[in-house]
């Protein structure tokens, strides 16, 4: 059962640790800069990804400053858990949390466009790309008061 937890002292290193395929480095920046972001920026909100007690992703998300939406900055899991529909469960673990704050009614996640997994994955959630593109990355937006769930 995936579970968000905090990151602290007892377990930035795991966290920092973490790492994705050769060619997947390309797509996401590192845990320790993602942490040192958040530090920089505390509408930035890292967490841990645990299945069961075990130490298997990082997450990274918000309200963001600029738009006052909430974005979903970061996802990963570390090369050792990925197949196994940890993605997935995250993602819906997250929405969950999100789709919870009335006062919003969007998310958006950003997608490198050669990362063709994550792209399908976030659309057979519901994401549908908007048409930006910042930073060299495809805009996707989950809208969540066209429909009263998301796709899981």
């Amino acid at each position: 059962m995936i579970k968000l937890r905090d990151i602290d002292r007892n377990n930035y290193l795991g966290v920092i640790r973490l790492s994705v395929t050769d060619e997947q480095k390309g797509y996401i920046a590192n845990n320790m800069y993602s942490l040192a972001e958040a530090k920089a920026k505390p509408e930035c909100i890292p967490l841990a990804i645990y299945n069961d007690d075990i130490l298997i992703g990082f997450l990274m998300y918000g309200i963001d400053f600029n738009d006052k939406e909430y974005w979903i900055y970061r996802i990963m899991i570390d090369v050792k858990h990925q197949n196994k529909g940890y993605g997935k469960q995250t993602l819906i673990c997250i929405l969950d949390k999100i789709i919870s704050d009335k006062e919003h009614n969007k998310v958006y996640i950003s997608v490198e466009p050669r990362n063709l997994i994550a792209k399908e994955l976030y659309e057979k959630l519901g994401f549908v790309l908007d048409g930006r593109i910042i930073n060299e990355e495809l805009i996707l937006c989950l809208d969540y008061t066209e429909q009263s769930e998301y796709s899981q």
